[in-house]
């Protein structure tokens, strides 16, 4: 269904973004800063559970955008442009004084657990934030990250098969060259890891790097999914918060595909990730729900 928002001509939007972002700017020092991110995965359901958290009356999201993109693309724009994107402090203070709960300021830019300098960025700038990272069943995620390139017009490669074969040439040194240049932006490395990016593990071991291990949350999207409540019970323990009014469960940001994924191709990605995901026990505290 469309809604007011989806009528809103491109221009005017644009406007809009840009006047409150400079409004934010100038009224940056009385903003929060977040206490949580919601880091990725990338197709995982962040999208649902960025709603869900949102529907909170004391979780406070960032103003326009579900994902700022500071500490991946955005970084060199500076703290106080981060900044412009929260609420101010009083705001929050009026809804502490309301609920009598500290309010938490949040945003959800999955690409902040694929960016090699993303952790680092946020321990020096966001000290005692807590990060929450979803995972999913990686030939499920990598798929549906196709499409979803695919339908935004970021992937000219329609053939799924056809863009996993070339993701070794696309991500050769994209990695190494992010690490070394702060200054450099790499399309292919934000938009085509399909494949690496469902190697789950080695990205949270180099989060943990940079945040303490209780400061990070794994949560299984097969099981957010399938019991919602339970799922974000242990989201709200983890941020010491209660269970206040109503909060919207629904599955957001879906994309289906034409046809179904071919079942030599899944079997072969499956045992791909085999010992990948052998790994996410220690981070879940149990098998992933896509090998029970």
């Amino acid at each position: 269904m469309a809604t007011l928002r989806d009528n809103i001509p491109e221009p005017v939007k644009h406007l809009v973004h840009h006047s409150s972002r400079t409004y934010g700017r100038l009224t940056a020092s009385r903003r929060m800063l977040p206490g949580l991110l919601i880091c990725g995965g990338q197709r995982c359901g962040t999208t649902s559970l960025y709603r869900a958290l949102a529907s909170h009356p004391v979780v406070l999201k960032a103003i326009l955008h579900k994902g700022v993109h500071y500490f991946d693309t955005s970084y060199h724009k500076g703290l106080d442009w981060y900044r412009a994107h929260f609420p101010t402090r009083a705001t929050a203070t009026r809804i502490g004084d309301h609920t009598g709960v500290s309010p938490v300021a949040f945003e959800s830019s999955p690409y902040y657990l694929y960016h090699p300098r993303a952790a680092a960025r946020i321990a020096k700038d966001l000290p005692g934030v807590k990060i929450i990272v979803l995972v999913r069943d990686p030939v499920e995620r990598a798929y549906s990250h196709h499409a979803h390139e695919v339908a935004r017009g970021f992937e000219d490669l329609d053939d799924f098969t056809e863009a996993i074969g070339a993701e070794g040439q696309r991500l050769k040194g994209e990695e190494a060259r992010l690490r070394r240049d702060s200054g450099y932006y790499s399309f292919s490395h934000q938009h085509h890891g399909y494949i690496a990016r469902g190697h789950y593990a080695d990205y949270l071991d180099r989060l943990a790097e940079h945040i303490p291990r209780e400061h990070i949350l794994t949560l299984d999207s097969g099981d957010f999914f399938t019991d919602p409540e339970d799922t974000f019970d242990s989201v709200l323990r983890f941020l010491q918060l209660p269970w206040l009014g109503e909060i919207d469960f629904g599955q957001h940001n879906a994309r289906g595909r034409p046809s179904p994924l071919p079942e030599e191709l899944r079997l072969r990605l499956s045992e791909h990730y085999e010992p990948h995901d052998r790994r996410l026990v220690s981070w879940l505290g149990k098998a992933p729900s896509w090998r029970r």
